[in-house]
């Protein structure tokens, strides 16, 4: 079990030294024209314990209660104000019916295309109706006339 817990610490020693590797590129890279000394007292932030004196927490949502985190709480961010594009346009002057547009001209076309066949065929005997009452009537009329001449004479 002892074998175990050794490894764990060697990895854990290795990556500390990979971390503290790390640190310093990332520290060349950026201040190359920096000594190399200064570098190295960077990097020996660090105690015994392998705590650091330097703490560099932000707090966004959390108010730390220990004095030393205070200075890592970070002011909320500023919203910009949001303008809403369809309360800012000015509502229409007119108010229509949705409905009028959808609904056809004359509510019976549909009837009318259904029955128009027999629509004409109504018609035409209609029309040959009319056609024979104006025929009785005249001949009534001229037989009117014909008896009433003789009568008068």
């Amino acid at each position: 079990m002892g074998t175990e817990e050794d490894s764990v610490e060697q990895a854990a020693i290795a990556r500390r030294e990979r971390l503290r590797a790390l640190k310093t590129a990332q520290e060349l890279l950026n201040t190359p024209d920096e000594g190399s000394a200064q570098v190295d007292d960077k990097t020996n932030d660090e105690d015994e314990d392998g705590k650091e004196n330097n703490l560099n927490m932000k707090f966004r949502n959390y108010v730390p209660q220990a004095k030393e985190l205070l200075e890592g709480k970070l002011a909320p961010p500023v919203l910009p104000k949001f303008e809403d594009p369809v309360a800012a346009a000015p509502p229409p002057s007119e108010k229509e019916d949705p409905f009028l547009n959808i609904a056809p001209k004359k509510p019976n076309w549909d009837l009318r295309r259904d029955v128009q066949k027999k629509l004409d065929k109504l018609e035409r005997r209609t029309q040959k109706a009319i056609y024979k009452l104006m025929e009785e009537q005249e001949k009534e009329k001229l037989l009117a006339d014909e008896g009433g001449s003789s009568v008068e004479d």
